[in-house]
């Protein structure tokens, strides 16, 4: 296909190419740039130094990547296949929700489980976005514990990792502290991890811990973070209150009768971003939300047909820089109003 087939025809040919479930989207990072930047070529019709200012490559660079994708036959499939959906989805979600990088992860079947697919991309993505002398704030659950198997482990001089989130009382794998000290360990860098509860029974315990235990110096390192790495919970399921066993099932009524779609941290927002009024918001042993929107790398990273809401909400709560998700939710994020 060449540069000068524009309009209905890419487009028709697009919407008539069969879906392979076998077909995925190359995982390497090199792949998935050359493809970014032949689809931004071919079909958007953008320059190639826009393609290399939006990419954050030379434009030497994407000269390179597109004459690859020609020699590699990779332009007619990038076009015509099933890869054609997720680079659009990425790029529809790139401009409604503002985010400077979407990735979403192809799925098998939209009842499938998504949290294998997200966490092989945000793995990936983490492999290649952490550096040196980089502060990253971490949260917990599902989805980030099962980006480690696919973290490609390096060392990296003067790396550190803060759990943003007190422990919970039951040894589970997804306990906050257990992700933050695993993935220090896969860039062999420190990590910092508050040794309380994740939710305390009064506003003067949380303030007795941060001040006369020695807390205080955990969260200050939240003052100057570079990256933060967090998924999202949803009310409606088990998932958000049984965690730890620290809200009974009448709290959560509450709080969904209160507009709470889900929580970040323990913190329980609305579908428009807006932190609910319930105790618990004050209770909670983690860094606020206003110290996490201050980081310049934001990373959200969740999915499922029942969190869309909440995905919602947090891209407004959180405002990301990048999003990963799977194919379905982006599918819905981009039709919500």
């Amino acid at each position: 296909m060449s540069k000068g087939t524009r309009g209905s025809g890419a487009r028709s040919r697009a919407a008539e190419a069969p879906t392979d479930a076998d077909s995925s989207p190359a995982d390497s990072r090199a792949d998935r740039l050359r493809l970014r930047a032949a689809w931004m070529y071919f079909i958007e019709q953008m320059t190639q130094n826009d393609i290399a200012e939006v990419l954050g490559v030379g434009r030497v660079t994407v000269v390179r990547m597109l004459a690859e994708a020609r020699a590699r036959n990779e332009v007619k499939i990038a076009i015509e296949g099933e890869l054609s959906g997720i680079v659009r989805q990425e790029r529809a979600i790139e401009r409604k929700f503002g985010v400077q990088r979407a990735i979403v992860a192809p799925l098998s079947a939209e009842g499938a489980d998504p949290i294998p697919a997200i966490g092989a991309a945000t793995g990936s993505y983490l492999s290649e976005a952490m550096r040196s002398d980089m502060s990253v704030g971490v949260g917990w659950g599902r989805t980030l514990f099962g980006t480690l198997p696919y973290i490609s482990a390096r060392p990296l001089s003067d790396f550190r990792v803060i759990s943003l989130l007190g422990g919970v009382g039951v040894a589970r794998r997804t306990n906050p502290a257990e992700f933050a000290w695993r993935f220090a360990q896969a860039f062999q860098g420190d990590g910092y991890l508050i040794p309380a509860p994740a939710v305390v029974d009064s506003i003067d315990t949380k303030r007795a811990l941060i001040e006369r235990c020695g807390l205080s110096e955990i969260f200050a390192l939240a003052d100057s973070l570079d990256a933060v790495l967090v998924s999202v919970g949803d009310i409606a399921s088990a998932s958000t209150f049984y965690r730890g066993g620290f809200l009974t099932e009448a709290e959560r009524q509450k709080l969904a009768a209160k507009g709470a779609v889900g929580d970040l941290l323990f913190h329980f927002f609305d579908r428009d971003g807006n932190l609910v009024d319930h105790p618990i918001n004050d209770l909670v042993m983690s860094v606020d939300v206003d110290r996490i929107r201050r980081a310049p790398l934001r990373i959200l990273t969740s999915g499922g047909t029942d969190k869309i809401d909440a995905l919602l909400g947090a891209m407004k709560l959180v405002n990301p820089t990048v999003l990963i998700t799977d194919e379905h939710s982006a599918r819905r994020m981009i039709e919500a109003p």
